[in-house]
């Protein structure tokens, strides 16, 4: 992923909100579970760490990233935003990328 398509990534989810909410119990197979099927429908997800979760946020963001095949866009405070690339249903363009004639984007 370029700097330029990180901070476009970044503009998208200034205006979403999170999806997810992770607590004291941390990283179970069930979230990361979650955390999968949200980002392969959805392409870009924002997690929202709870006061009650004591793990290192960067770690937890790296570590779901590897886990759920997806890149970390960001994380700031206490919000993690991650990122997959759906070849099957892509919702987001990056600005300058061509869709194909039959592609079915909205």
């Amino acid at each position: 992923m370029t700097t330029k398509d990180r901070a476009y990534l970044k503009g998208l989810a200034m205006n979403i909100d999170p999806v997810l909410s992770l607590g004291k119990s941390s990283l179970t197979p069930e979230f990361v579970n979650a955390a999968a099927e949200a980002i392969t429908a959805r392409e870009l997800i924002k997690i929202n760490v709870l006061k009650n979760c004591e793990d290192d946020i960067n770690e937890i963001a790296y570590t779901l990233a590897e886990r759920s095949r997806s890149e970390v866009v960001q994380v700031i405070g206490r919000k993690i935003v991650l990122y997959k690339r759906n070849n099957d249903n892509t919702k987001i363009v990056f600005p300058g990328e061509k869709i194909k004639k039959n592609d079915k984007r909205k």
